[in-house]
């Protein structure tokens, strides 16, 4: 326990971000980035800090991924630049939705 709780005295908690996955759900459903979190914590519970930061790398960027969806959305990014490098040198044509034989 820290020497003055700061945090408790003025209401505040900084840290309560990284634990909202664990909080209870609407409909008693677990939350998307439940499973990661649980295993960073299983991990890296116990064993400190520094040591938590080395030995539970990957959980932890697992967990940040899933949050963020960082690495996700960069490669959407790349598979849509793609898609229009295509498009411009005529390899490829995207379906026309509007010209739909099966409607009425």
């Amino acid at each position: 326990m820290p020497f003055i709780d700061l945090q408790s005295k003025l209401g505040i908690n900084i840290d309560k971000w990284m634990l909202l996955q664990s909080a209870e759900q609407p409909y008693k459903r677990a939350a998307r980035c439940h499973v990661f979190e649980k295993d960073w914590v299983e991990c890296a519970s116990g064993i400190g800090q520094i040591r938590a930061r080395k030995e539970c790398k990957l959980e932890l960027e697992d967990f940040y991924e899933c949050m963020h969806r960082t690495k996700t959305l960069k490669r959407v990014a790349e598979i849509q630049r793609q898609k229009e490098k295509l498009m411009k040198e005529g390899k490829y044509t995207p379906y026309d939705f509007s010209k739909d034989r099966n409607s009425p």
